[in-house]
């Protein structure tokens, strides 16, 4: 008895290990679904929701945690030796800060959704980013403006052309979108047909 209830355990790890490694090849669309097929039906299921393109919304995730569940900002360090806190809250796929993520769980009523669940983190990117084109006007398919309001906060938009790292961020951002969207062109209607069912 013992033995099979250790054997559950460890099949339980090795599922969740699998459903939470990084994808082989976060650079590419097509192989991050061909890894994870579930991952195409939620940010499909987002794109039908928020308006957001599945493009735009794996260039943020790129940019942000490279597709590392459990991604953090490095901590900081005193004298460049002794490790400190780090400089903000920002945690999982989408690296949502503690209080975002909040105010997205009280307005979208997923009290239950958390940082580290991919499903959870691209419906958080659908909800910002369709609360940015509603509060400053850019367009869900802008993901240079996108980014940069993700980036930099709501209130804080009007001054990024004082920062010229987060634009060039934001230029990667954009980049990387376009590369994800002409690979989705190639393998999109296959991901359609699958019939897979969506948890």
């Amino acid at each position: 008895m013992e033995f099979l209830k250790n054997k559950s355990l460890i099949i339980i790890f090795f599922l969740l290990t699998a459903c939470s490694s990084i994808p082989s090849n976060t650079s590419n669309s097509c192989s991050i679904f061909n890894d994870r097929y579930l991952w195409y039906k939620h940010t499909k299921k987002v794109e039908q929701k928020w308006g957001t393109p599945i493009n735009i919304q794996l260039a943020i995730i790129k940019m942000e945690s490279d597709f590392d569940w459990l991604a953090k900002p490095a901590r900081q360090k005193i004298f460049k030796v002794i490790p400190f806190k780090r400089p903000s809250s920002s945690f999982g796929y989408s690296q949502a800060v503690k209080g975002t993520w909040e105010q997205y769980k009280k307005e979208t009523g997923n009290k239950l959704a958390t940082r580290a669940r991919f499903k959870d983190s691209v419906d958080f990117i659908g909800w910002y980013t369709n609360k940015t084109e509603s509060i400053l006007k850019i367009s869900k398919k802008d993901a240079f403006k996108q980014y940069l309001a993700y980036h930099e906060g709501w209130g804080n938009f009007k001054h990024y052309k004082k920062n010229k790292k987060v634009i060039a961020l934001a230029k990667k951002v954009e980049k990387q979108s376009k590369i994800y969207k002409k690979q989705l062109l190639k393998c999109r209607n296959s991901l359609n047909k699958n019939k897979y069912i969506i948890f």
